[in-house]
């Protein structure tokens, strides 16, 4: 019974580790401080677009280089804050257009968004974030679904 005490994915070599949910796509884990800023900057910039009408421009914006990592819990908080109110300022009629004009990363990434305000439903509006998942899923497919529920990065 004692092989039953092995850790396995200590032994296999594409076994991911935590630390490496810290690195964005290439290079080295970026300071909390520098993503915070980014992450604010984005949201003054969107809600710039947003006043200026460019809803399109606004919901790429807000989908764009999302805060991965550890110790980011602010972050995440401030972008997915960001990226609700674009999408409450999309009409429930507009939706199907707006999500076919995201290219396949920001569908994916739009999804987590989606997946992290279902799990905090005291924050957003329910409705509004079913009927985003409802054409997400129509015009991305099932695939979206599955490459964001195996992903490890969250936002």
């Amino acid at each position: 019974m004692a092989f039953r005490k092995i850790d396995i994915d200590a032994l296999e070599e594409d076994a991911l580790r935590q630390e490496e949910l810290d690195f964005q796509e290439i290079g080295e884990p970026r300071p909390q401080h520098e993503v915070e800023a980014e992450v604010n900057s984005r949201a003054q910039e969107v809600r710039s677009l947003l006043q200026r009408g460019d809803l399109a421009g606004a919901l790429s914006t807000s989908l764009q280089n999302p805060p991965y990592g550890r110790h980011l819990e602010a972050a995440k908080a401030r972008n997915t804050q960001t990226v609700m109110e674009v999408l409450i300022s999309i009409k429930v009629a507009d939706m199907a257009q707006f999500v076919k004009n995201l290219s396949f990363e920001e569908q994916d990434v739009m999804m987590k968004y989606l997946y992290a305000c279902m799990a905090n439903p005291e924050q957003s509006n329910s409705g509004q974030i079913l009927a985003w998942h409802e054409k997400l899923s129509e015009v991305a497919g099932p695939g979206c679904i599955v490459r964001v529920i195996t992903d490890r990065r969250t936002v």
